[in-house]
C-alpha cells in the first residue's frame, strides 16, 4: 500500500484559482515513459477516445483531448451523473434535510399508489443508493422522461434491499427527493454547494416533465470539472480548506454497500456503493454509457477521467491496472526531460483516426443534389460540393424543409452548429475524405457528447446515390438503413 499524500500545496491555492496544479509525472512519482504507454495503447486500442485526465497527490501530471475535442468543451456524462446526485444527498443528509433511513413514500405521499404494496412501504433512501429498490424490472416510462409516479406504481416483488438492479429510475427518485427536501433542483442545490466552490463554469443538467433534473443521466461537464470533482473525493470531501461534503458520506458512497457479482476480472462484478461502483485494486468510480469515467485510487492518491464515445468500457480500465498501477511509486523519481518532452508531445498530437485512409481519386458527383424517399431519419435532399475559395468541402442536408451546410476540410475538423433530425441544435465537428472515384465518407463528431457518425456515399452507375450512416455507439442499432437519392 502507497503512503497517503495530501497535497499541501493544492489545498492552500488562492480560492479564486480553480485550475488544478500540473507537474512534471517523476515529481509525482510516475514514469514518463509508463504514461507514455498507456496513453499509446488508450490511441491504439480503444477507437473514440476524446479526452484523459491523470491526477497524482492533486497535481495534473498528463492529459489530452483527441481533436476535435477540446478542453472547454463539456461532455455529456451519462450515468457518471448519479455519483453527482449521490453526493447532492450526502450534502442534504449532513444538512439534517433527510436520512438514509427514511422512507420514499415519505415524501411523495400524492404520487404513491391508493393501495401501496408490502414491500413499497418498506422501501428506503438507502434503497434507491444501491440499486436494491425490490424491483426485478426497470419502470417503463415514455421515452427520454422519468415519472414518480410510475416508479412507485411499478411493482416491488421482492425486500428492498435484498436484490440488486442497476436502476436509473433510482436515481431519478433520489434527485426528487433532493427536490422535494430543498426546494430546488438538484443543480440549483449543488450550484453554490459544490458547482461554484470547485469553479465549475456553468453545469447543464437535463429535466424531465416534472421539472426534475433526470439524475442518473443528463449532466454535462467538462474534463477537468470531473477531475476536480475526483479530487474532491479522494481529499474526502475537502477543498482548499472547507468541507464541502461531509467526509463520512463519501465514506459511505464509495464503501461496499451491496454485492453485485463475483467475477474477479470485472470493474462491475466488484460490489456497488451509493451510487458508485467499487473497483480491482482498492479504487472506485462513477460512470457513464459509452466510456465516461472519474476513476479514485486511494491507495495510489491518484484520479483518472476519460470521456469517450465507446462500446467495451471494461478495456480502458483493464490498462489502467496494467500499466499505470505498477508505475506509481511512492517516492519522487529523477527527472527524465527526454521522456516528458515526448509524453507532451503525444498528448499534444491526439487525433481520432480515420477508419479507411483517403484516397487519391476524386469523387465524380461533387455538386449534384440528390433527393430521397420519405424515410424515417427525415433526411429529405443531400448535396455534395466543393469550395475553391476557402477550399472546403460542403454538405448540403434538407431535413424538414430545411437546409442546413456543413463545411469541412479534408485534412482538418472544421466546427459548426447543427441540428441533426431530431437532436437539437448543438456544435459538430466535421472532417471529409475520397474513399475511392465514386465513395465519399464523412465523419460528424457531436463534440459535446459521446456520440459520432460516419456518412459513406457512394455514387453508383444509374446515377443514384446510396447513402449509408453509422453510429460509434448507442442503446439501439449502430447501423442505419441504406437509403438511395436520385438526382433531382
Amino acid at each position: 500500500m502507497f503512503p497517503r499524500v495530501f497535497a499541501v500545496l493544492f489545498l492552500t491555492l488562492s480560492a479564486c484559482s480553480f485550475d488544478l496544479p500540473r507537474s512534471a509525472p517523476e515529481a509525482q512519482g510516475v514514469s514518463s515513459a509508463a504514461v507514455l504507454d498507456f496513453v499509446g495503447e488508450l490511441d491504439r486500442t480503444v477507437h473514440d477516445m476524446h479526452s484523459m485526465m491523470l491526477l497524482r497527490h492533486g497535481q495534473v501530471i498528463a492529459e489530452g483531448w483527441w481533436a476535435p475535442y477540446e478542453p472547454d468543451a463539456p461532455h455529456t456524462l451519462w450515468s457518471l451523473s448519479k455519483s453527482f446526485t449521490s453526493t447532492a444527498i450526502g450534502i442534504a443528509i449532513g444538512e439534517g434535510k433527510l436520512s438514509v433511513d427514511d422512507e420514499v413514500l415519505k415524501f411523495f405521499p400524492e404520487d404513491a399508489p391508493a393501495e401501496p404494496s408490502k414491500n413499497l412501504k418498506l422501501m428506503r433512501v438507502s434503497d434507491l443508493l444501491r440499486m436494491v429498490t425490490g424491483q426485478q424490472t426497470e419502470p417503463v416510462h415514455p421515452p427520454g422522461d422519468l415519472s414518480k409516479k410510475a416508479f412507485l406504481a411499478h411493482p416491488v416483488p421482492f425486500k428492498p434491499g435484498t436484490h440488486f438492479l442497476y436502476n436509473t429510475n433510482a436515481t431519478y427518485m433520489l434527485s426528487a427527493i433532493v427536490q422535494k427536501v430543498t426546494g430546488q433542483t438538484t443543480l440549483e442545490y449543488l450550484r453554490p454547494r459544490l458547482f461554484e466552490p470547485l469553479g465549475f463554469k456553468d453545469p447543464h443538467w437535463l429535466s424531465s416533465s416534472e421539472g426534475i433534473n433526470f439524475g442518473g443521466y443528463g449532466l454535462s461537464l467538462r474534463t477537468e470539472e470531473i477531475a476536480r470533482f475526483g479530487q474532491l473525493l479522494l481529499q474526502k470531501g475537502q477543498w482548499q480548506g472547507k468541507q464541502l461534503v461531509p467526509a463520512e458520506w463519501i465514506e459511505a458512497a464509495s464503501a461496499r454497500q451491496v454485492s453485485n457479482g463475483s467475477n474477479p476480472k470485472s470493474d462491475w462484478d466488484q460490489g456497488y456503493g451509493y451510487q458508485f461502483w467499487r473497483c480491482r485494486h482498492g479504487a472506485f468510480r462513477g460512470d457513464g454509457a459509452f466510456g465516461q469515467y472519474c476513476v479514485v485510487m486511494p491507495e495510489q492518491d491518484a484520479v483518472l477521467v476519460i470521456t469517450s464515445g465507446i462500446k467495451d468500457m471494461q478495456h480502458p480500465l483493464d490498462l489502467v491496472w496494467e500499466k499505470l498501477l505498477p508505475a506509481m511509486k511512492a517516492e519522487a523519481l529523477p527527472a527524465n526531460e527526454e521522456a516528458a518532452a515526448k509524453l507532451k508531445e503525444r498528448l499534444k498530437s491526439l487525433s481520432l483516426t480515420l477508419s479507411q485512409l483517403p484516397s487519391q481519386a476524386a469523387f465524380g458527383s461533387l455538386g449534384k443534389k440528390f433527393v430521397f424517399p420519405a424515410n424515417d431519419r427525415n433526411l429529405e435532399a443531400l448535396t455534395l460540393s466543393h469550395s475553391q475559395k476557402d477550399h472546403l468541402n460542403e454538405l448540403t442536408v434538407r431535413f424538414n424543409g430545411v437546409d442546413q451546410r456543413i463545411p469541412f476540410g479534408r485534412d482538418k475538423w472544421t466546427t459548426t452548429r447543427l441540428t441533426w433530425d431530431k437532436r437539437p441544435e448543438q456544435p459538430v465537428a466535421a472532417l471529409g475524405w475520397e474513399t475511392g472515384p465514386d465513395a465519399f465518407a464523412v465523419k460528424l463528431c457531436f463534440i459535446e457528447s459521446p456520440d459520432e457518425l460516419t456518412i459513406v456515399l457512394t455514387a453508383t452507375t444509374d446515377g443514384n446515390l446510396h447513402y449509408n450512416a453509422e453510429w460509434n455507439i448507442g442503446f439501439k442499432p449502430t447501423k442505419e438503413p441504406e437509403l438511395i437519392g436520385k438526382p433531382e
